[in-house]
């Protein structure tokens, strides 16, 4: 145990060169800013926020909504505050409303989950506690001075937590229908038939869709051990670039390939960032940059301790959490609890149709609901298959048809779902009124059984 303590004491006390974490932080500012204006650019701040009629929301958050038209002014405060973060001006408070305001978006529509929302969300809480302004930052010349070093592990951290989510999403794709069926994909690769040369030659044949299955799988396992091995580096480096460069061209997964890519530089030594941060000087040849700074040898981290301790915590917390569903007695990805926020990154192709019954317990009249009145064809497909969607829609139309005078109001729903190719299967038991049932963490006793098995983790 004494050695134990020892060795933690002396990696604690550590120092590395700064330049990995502040090229780090202006490529995630850049890449989040730019991220904001693309949103815009493409009209979904207006398609996703501002004209459906009703949001789906997270259980617990259900505070938190679009803003109307305010909606707009949350993106500019999040995309100036990404902007401030990648220069380095007034980083702390910078990175805290980054922080805030990302997750504010991310948590307005549960439509709109995706694992690399929320890897930004935690990797901008992350940076709350990492001195990513003590070298070439705006900060600096604030202040007249900068640092060559920073603690080791601030810069560890940010390799610690892109560790994480490519072991686990490897680790995801270790059940029998990614490895011994290749779905889901099986379904998606033969779509891109047009793609130049590979399209008419690959994407139809079984051995490719079992090749691509099994090396995203190794891939996902092996890239963070390869990256810290200097030796494999630039193998896994080149790795990287065509993994991620071949998904983007595949799938419509917007600029997450191209945050991955970025963020894996953290990897390589300081030398490399040094000279990226030479030629950074070198193309703004900004007069700012040449002000005389006094020069610090080690960044004084204050409240190490504490912050120390909390990260611990929130690292403990990335490694469990993925691990809840085995709390859940349904399969997986058929009821889909604890599904999201575990790193499980396109493993399923679900596609559903659920069709919702309005009754009047007394009398026993009924109607049935058309949801393209209510919901956006995104919103209606995603609801189609998710049991918390199904519950949430479910009390909105009860409480919708209550409003409007109906009496004892009961609501139903008769829902198939296809699950990775299989034939669709009833999902959720049309006896039971919805509108009676609470959504919480415990199990869903009308989710049907699944009448198969997946095996694996």
């Amino acid at each position: 145990m004494y050695v134990m303590n020892f060795n933690i004491k002396t990696y604690l006390s550590k120092n590395t060169n700064a330049a990995p974490l502040a090229v780090f932080r202006i490529a995630f500012g850049a890449m989040m800013c730019f991220s904001i204006i693309r949103f815009w650019y493409h009209g979904w701040i207006e398609t996703l926020y501002i004209q459906p009629k009703f949001h789906f929301s997270y259980y617990g958050f259900e505070w938190i909504k679009p803003l109307g038209g305010y909606t707009y002014l949350l993106f500019i405060i999040c995309g100036v505050s990404a902007l401030m973060v990648a220069i380095g001006f007034k980083y702390r408070l910078a990175i805290i409303t980054f922080f805030l305001s990302f997750t504010y978006i991310e948590l307005m529509d549960k439509t709109t989950y995706l694992n690399h929302y929320y890897f930004i969300s935690l990797l901008s809480f992350l940076m709350i506690f990492l001195p990513a302004n003590a070298h070439f930052s705006v900060d600096n010349i604030l202040r007249k001075k900068t640092y060559e070093n920073v603690p080791k592990w601030t810069v560890d951290s940010v390799k610690l937590l892109l560790g994480i989510v490519y072991f686990y999403a490897g680790l995801a794709k270790i059940n029998s229908d990614w490895l011994f069926k290749a779905m889901p994909l099986k379904i998606w690769l033969p779509s891109k038939y047009d793609l130049p040369l590979i399209g008419n030659t690959l994407m139809h044949q079984d051995w490719f869709h079992f090749a691509m299955s099994w090396s995203g799988m190794l891939y996902d396992l092996a890239i963070p051990f390869l990256l810290l091995y200097r030796k494999t580096r630039i193998f896994a480096f080149a790795l990287v670039l065509i993994f991620h460069v071949f998904t983007r061209i595949l799938f419509p997964i917007g600029m997450f390939p191209f945050i991955m890519i970025v963020s894996t530089l953290i990897f390589f030594d300081a030398h490399l960032h040094i000279k990226i941060i030479g030629f950074l000087k070198y193309i703004l040849k900004n007069r700012a940059l040449n002000f005389t700074l006094a020069i610090r040898s080690n960044y004084n981290y204050q409240l190490r301790k504490p912050v120390i301790g909390l990260l611990s915590l929130f690292f403990i917390i990335q490694l469990i959490f993925p691990f809840r569903y085995v709390l859940y007695p349904n399969e997986l990805f058929w009821a889909e609890e604890g599904f999201r926020f575990s790193w499980r990154v396109m493993l399923i192709e679900k596609m559903g149709i659920s069709t919702f019954k309005i009754a009047n317990a007394e009398t026993n009249d009924f109607f049935y609901v058309d949801n393209k009145d209510f919901l956006t064809p995104f919103q209606e497909k995603q609801m189609s298959f998710q049991p918390d969607f199904i519950l949430e829609y479910a009390h909105y139309l009860g409480d919708h048809f209550t409003s409007q005078g109906h009496k004892n109001v009961q609501v139903f729903v008769e829902s198939y779902v296809a699950l990775n190719g299989r034939l669709s299967q009833p999902f959720i038991d049309k006896d039971v009124d919805l509108y009676r049932e609470k959504e919480s963490f415990k199990p869903k006793h009308w989710i049907l059984p699944f009448k198969d098995e997946i095996k694996g983790l």
